[in-house]
C-alpha cells in the first residue's frame, strides 16, 4: 500500500474522506471474502452425504449473510452495484434475498431452523388429552443457493478491489505534496514492526 518497496518507518493516520471512504471500501473487501469463503466451504459441506454437519452449516451461512449485509450497512456497496454485474436474471431480487435471510438468521427472538407450535392432543372422543409440540423445519440450505450467493460476492469483490485502487491512488497523490511537518502533525498510528 505504500508507494515504494522501502518499509515505512511510521505510519500516520489520514481522517479525509477519501480515506475514510478507503477503510470503508477495505473492511468491505474483508466481508466479501469472508462470504466467498463460506461459500467455499459451505459447497463442500453440503457435498458430505449422510455426514452433513448441521451446525457447521448453519454458523458458516449465518456469517456468509451477516458479512454480505455489511457491506451495504453504512454504503461502501448500493443496490445500483449489484445491478451492474455481469450477471444474469433476477440479481437485484437474489440481493433482497439475501438482505432478508440476514435478518431472519440475525432475529434474536426466533429460531432460524425450525417453527414450533404447541396443540392441545384430543382423544377419540375429542377431550383434550395432552399437550403436544410440533416442529416444522425451515427449507434446508442447498448448493444452487451458496453458488449464488458466492457469485454475486466475487462480482461485488471487483467492484470494491477497482474502487480501492482509485481512493489509494487519490490520497497517494494527495500525500505525496504534504511537507514532512504537514505529516507529523498527523496522529501516528501504532503498527508492530512485523506488520510494518
Amino acid at each position: 500500500m505504500t508507494n515504494s518497496s522501502a518499509r515505512p518507518s511510521s505510519i500516520r493516520q489520514l481522517a479525509t474522506p477519501d480515506a475514510q471512504a478507503l477503510a470503508g471500501l477495505v473492511s468491505a473487501l474483508d466481508e466479501l471474502q469472508t462470504v466467498l469463503t463460506c461459500c467455499e466451504r459451505l459447497i463442500a459441506a453440503l457435498a458430505r452425504d449422510g455426514e452433513r454437519d448441521d451446525l457447521t452449516v448453519e454458523s458458516l451461512w449465518t456469517t456468509a449473510l451477516l458479512s454480505y449485509a455489511r457491506c451495504f450497512a453504512r454504503g461502501p456497496l448500493t443496490d445500483e452495484d449489484v445491478t451492474s454485474t455481469r450477471l444474469r436474471g433476477e440479481v437485484l431480487e437474489w440481493h433482497k434475498v439475501l438482505r432478508k435471510l440476514r435478518k431472519h438468521y440475525a432475529d434474536p427472538s426466533r429460531n432460524p431452523r425450525e417453527q414450533f407450535t404447541v396443540g392441545a392432543a384430543q382423544d377419540a372422543g375429542g377431550h383434550a388429552a395432552g399437550i403436544a409440540v410440533t416442529s416444522t423445519p425451515h427449507a434446508a440450505l442447498d448448493d444452487t443457493t451458496v453458488r449464488q450467493t458466492g457469485a454475486l460476492a466475487y462480482e461485488l469483490s471487483g467492484i470494491v478491489e477497482r474502487r480501492i485502487t482509485e481512493h489509494q491512488d487519490r490520497l497517494r497523490r494527495a500525500t505525496a505534496s504534504m511537507s514532512v511537518a504537514e505529516l507529523e502533525k498527523l496522529p501516528l498510528i501504532e503498527v508492530s514492526p512485523e506488520r510494518l
